[in-house]
């Protein structure tokens, strides 16, 4: 299973980003998937999670400004970020929950991060 996101750049305080994230592989089913932020020197940190039934949740700074979503159809997840501050760059990890169709066991995966860098 891999997952690759994509959608980072450099953008002004004020602006927007969609960030896009794409699971492949030996998929049954995808359970939570997830954003991450980290900065140098930090750990790595939730910014906002999606259930398979669409339930949501966002760390406190991005909440009202970030959106995730999910397409089960596409095994896709998306972060729309708006109202964006220099706080937010970092690098952003997608992350997935998934069942494997040859064992059906339950693994967590790591998209390759994205960069995203708000100037002020």
């Amino acid at each position: 299973v891999q997952l690759q996101a994509s959608g980072g750049g450099l953008v002004q305080a004020g602006g927007s980003l969609r960030l896009s994230c794409a699971a492949s592989g030996t998929i049954a089913k995808i359970n939570t998937m997830a954003w991450y932020r980290q900065v140098p020197g930090e750990q790595r940190e939730l910014v906002a999670e999606v259930t398979s039934d669409g339930t949501t949740n966002y760390e406190d700074s991005v909440r009202g400004r970030f959106t995730i979503s999910r397409d089960n159809a596409k095994n896709m997840v998306y972060l729309q970020m708006n109202s964006l501050k220099p706080e937010d760059t970092g690098v952003y990890y997608c992350n997935a929950f998934v069942i494997h169709t040859t064992t059906r066991g339950r693994y967590q995966h790591w998209g390759q991060g994205t960069q995203v860098t708000v100037s002020s």
